[in-house]
């Protein structure tokens, strides 16, 4: 039995939804008009939809906008973002109409696509299509996950559905199929899609394009599917209720509606999909539904209405924060936990168990290998961290013997995404988004690419989202050129708010997990690029390396010989700067450098961003100025190292299929290769 106190009105106003959905078109025209750019016609044909559901359905309370047990609102759709925004401030969210006035104004709080933790009640940075849709199978997971662990007999705390409006260009995108089909695999039923079928994308008619019957498809993926007219409020509302009580299965209502519905000549058509209907179009459209011509006009009638429903919704949030009492009393232990978590902490302990998880230097082990240690030991302090990998988890290191997340096993851990990486990123950022689980997704490097849309909306999300994606250099060895990434290093470092991991050995691998795992909502995911081969634990690499960088050696100060030519800098003749599974050649290098005169630092440098946020002074000290010989060392794209070296030590072309020996010496990824490199630069 659901711990709500009170639900939202199931009765049908005729006036108030009149009236709602009218403002809803007003409010929409307007401030896509007054920005001179803009999508009208989603708002407009889905306001009837938008309009039955957050006046009867949707729980929700503007005045505490993250009590953890409401119900989340994921507009897909989020090129139709004033659709949200009218619904925001008309029902009380701190969104002043002068918000709305300000449309895609700089600064403003109402950008062209919604963003979360930006615009108060937002509850996912849409945009990208289908992005929206896999977020939101996260978070219907999130709930049943967290149901399963804390809910108890007369105290279920967690209790919310997932609501969201999705387009035709949403159920196109490949994201929103591979979510689709794994949402219906695990039976997600607190999951409800309303399906905004206009039939109309900027390019025109869905005819052009898209003409598979999607109720099939979903009904095949094990969706309840249900079709209504999308303007038919009492219809929408059947179907609500219906997909309320199918438990079971993820519902997908189909809406068929119309584009830009109510304007004159542009409803139905492409030419109300991304730009503003036009002046005229506007004053014939108001005229037409009876509307005042008045800019942003909002009936006082409707304020009050509205301000009236939000007791009711208030009374819904308090009655849930009393049971949340009761089961606090009656459960400490876990009510305690379960705060902690919602404030995005980590539980006690967590980091400590990573101390548990030592290595004898000198003896060799994948660094994917110690993920896997590392990961054992955290799920046991951490009850919450969640994860899997896309088909990969043995290869990814990331199989560790918990139960596996399945329809007849919600209370599992692993979550076994099949070949599905851009779904897989997608739910993860959902189930982030949720709050109350820290979770981590895994693939191998190269198929990085196929998540990067999703991954990339973590890090504008500030999403504290682990990505372990190993396999990281060509260094992989036979699976060949197809599987051996080049760029991808590089690529990802490209990307804003994402901390790129390279561990050099074991230690830093445990260094990458703690790093990770003290980023928290706001600071952004986290990529752990880590190997298939084997390489040495080396003596003096860290096990914190928050610092992004560090001298792992510096060569004694007494050199067997002198180099005529070379005069050291600082007793430095130069310095080696190295990641992942380089680091030890590179330190091997040195070493017997040193024996014929040349005094060369290494520095291994695992997460560029961490070493860029530190004081100048530790930079300095760590890489000094005055030291201008230097050399970078990455089995991978040399393009961006110029900004720590003058020269580089790469690779700029695709790899070959050979044993992993074969392969560092023929593209130089050898002690011999690198001493030659150096005296060639010497």
């Amino acid at each position: 039995m659901s711990t709500r106190a009170a639900q939202p009105p199931r009765h049908h106003d005729v006036a108030l939804h009149d009236r709602l959905v009218k403002t809803i078109k007003g409010l929409t025209m307007d401030a896509v008009e007054a920005a001179s750019s803009g999508h009208p016609g989603m708002p407009m044909g889905a306001a009837d939809m938008a309009a039955v559901l957050w006046t009867r359905f949707l729980v929700h309370d503007p005045e505490q906008p993250r009590w953890p047990d409401r119900d989340r609102f994921v507009l897909s759709a989020g090129h139709g973002s004033m659709l949200l925004y009218s619904l925001l401030h008309l029902h009380g969210y701190d969104l002043p109409l002068e918000q709305l006035q300000s449309f895609r104004q700089l600064h403003s709080l109402t950008p062209g696509h919604p963003e979360v933790d930006h615009t108060p009640g937002v509850e996912v940075t849409t945009g990208p299509l289908g992005t929206g849709f896999a977020a939101g199978v996260g978070m219907a997971l999130a709930e049943r996950i967290l149901a399963t662990r804390y809910n108890r007999p007369g105290h279920e705390i967690i209790d919310h559905f997932v609501y969201g409006i999705v387009s035709d260009g949403d159920l196109m995108e490949g994201i929103a199929s591979e979510a689709a089909s794994l949402a219906g695999h695990l039976g997600l039923g607190k999951l409800v899609y309303l399906y905004d079928a206009n039939r109309i994308t900027i390019d025109g008619s869905t005819d052009l394009s898209f003409t598979e019957d999607v109720g099939a498809r979903f009904s095949a993926y094990g969706w309840h599917v249900s079709e209504v007219d999308g303007h038919d409020p009492e219809a929408i509302a059947a179907a609500l209720e219906v997909a309320r009580v199918e438990l079971s299965a993820p519902s997908l209502i189909m809406c068929r509606t119309t584009i830009a519905r109510g304007a004159p000549t542009k409803a139905g058509t492409s030419a109300s999909h991304g730009a503003p209907l036009g002046a005229e179009e506007v004053r014939a459209t108001k005229e037409a539904m009876g509307w005042p011509l008045t800019p942003f006009h909002v009936p006082q009638q409707l304020r009050d209405e509205l301000l009236a429903r939000r007791s009711a919704l208030q009374a819904t949030r308090e009655g849930w924060e009393r049971a949340l009492a009761a089961y606090e009393a009656a459960h400490p232990q876990l009510a305690a936990e379960l705060r902690a978590l919602w404030a995005d902490q980590l539980p006690a302990g967590t980091l400590e168990a990573l101390d548990e998880v030592t290595f004898e230097p000198g003896t060799e082990l994948a660094t994917r290998q110690a993920v896997t240690k590392a990961l054992s030991a955290l799920v046991q302090a951490h009850p919450t961290l969640v994860g899997g990998s896309a088909d990969l988890s043995t290869s990814n290191g990331v199989s560790i013997g918990l139960p596996l997340q399945l329809r007849e096993q919600p209370e599992g851990r692993i979550l076994p995404f099949g070949v599905r990486e851009h779904g897989m990123a997608g739910i993860c950022n959902g189930l982030a988004l949720h709050g109350g689980l820290r979770p981590y997704g895994a693939t191998f490097l190269v198929f990085s690419d196929f998540l990067r849309g999703a991954l990339r909306l973590s890090a504008l999300m500030g999403l504290p989202v682990i990505h372990v994606l190993s396999h990281d250099s060509v260094l992989l060895g036979q699976e060949g050129a197809t599987h051996q990434p080049i760029e991808h290093c590089m690529s990802l470092r490209l990307i804003p708010r994402l901390h790129v991991v390279r561990p050099a050995d074991a230690n830093e691998t445990i260094g990458a997990w703690a790093h990770s795992l003290q980023r928290g909502r706001g600071q952004g995911p986290t990529a752990m690029l880590v190997t298939r081969q084997g390489v040495p634990v080396l003596e003096g690499s860290r096990r914190d390396i928050s610092c992004g960088a560090y001298v792992l050696w510096d060569p004694p100060q007494q050199i067997s010989a002198q180099v005529a030519t070379k005069v050291p800098v600082d007793g430095l003749h130069g310095i080696l700067i190295a990641t992942g599974s380089e680091v030890h050649v590179a330190l091997e290098a040195a070493k017997r450098l040193h024996a014929d005169g040349l005094a060369l630092r290494v520095v291994s440098m695992p997460c560029w961003e961490a070493f860029e946020a530190q004081d100048p002074a530790y930079r300095d000290e760590v890489l000094p100025p005055s030291i201008t010989r230097r050399l970078s060392i990455e089995a991978g794209a040399t393009l961006g190292w110029e900004r720590w070296a003058a020269h580089q030590h790469g690779l700029d072309d695709f790899g070959a299929s050979a044993p992993a020996a074969d392969l560092a010496e023929h593209f130089g990824f050898t002690v011999d290769a690198v001493v030659a490199r150096v005296k060639q630069l010497a």
